[in-house]
């Protein structure tokens, strides 16, 4: 299934990430509250969490990113990544709630373009989530 690299959140974003990382080996598992995890079965089952901790996204950010900052009135913030593409320099945009998720969608967005083939098992996911984020569901 296809979805919107600036849409993606929680544990499909993480696995997009991944996916730009070109990691191997990696697994799905579930939290205590039944969400998807991503596993990183190289680590002895350690949790790749790109999205939210700063330890694992943040050398992405240093990285990639070319800048990072608040905008819409100080309610969402913005990613701008440089891609070098048929011999010019483009600028790459993402937003989020938090810097992580923009930072991270926009990595996604230059490493996979503005879609990803997912696994049925995490669009679902990725569905809830974004419902979730918009208030659609409890």
């Amino acid at each position: 299934m296809k979805i919107k690299t600036n849409t993606l959140t929680g544990a499909a974003l993480d696995w997009a990430v991944a996916k730009c990382e070109e990691l191997r080996g990696v697994k799905f598992g579930e939290g205590f509250y039944g969400e998807k995890l991503l596993l990183d079965e190289n680590e002895f089952g350690h949790r790749l969490s790109y999205s939210t901790n700063w330890a694992q996204g943040g050398p992405i950010i240093d990285r990639e990113a070319h800048n990072l900052f608040k905008h819409n009135g100080g309610t969402k913030w913005c990613c701008a990544c440089n891609v070098s593409r048929d011999g010019y320099t483009a600028i790459v945009t993402a937003d989020g709630p938090t810097p992580l998720i923009a930072a991270m969608r926009c990595y996604c967005r230059t490493k996979l373009g503005d879609e990803v083939e997912m696994p049925r098992e995490l669009f679902d996911a990725a569905l809830l989530a974004l419902e979730k984020a918009k208030g659609k569901t409890e």
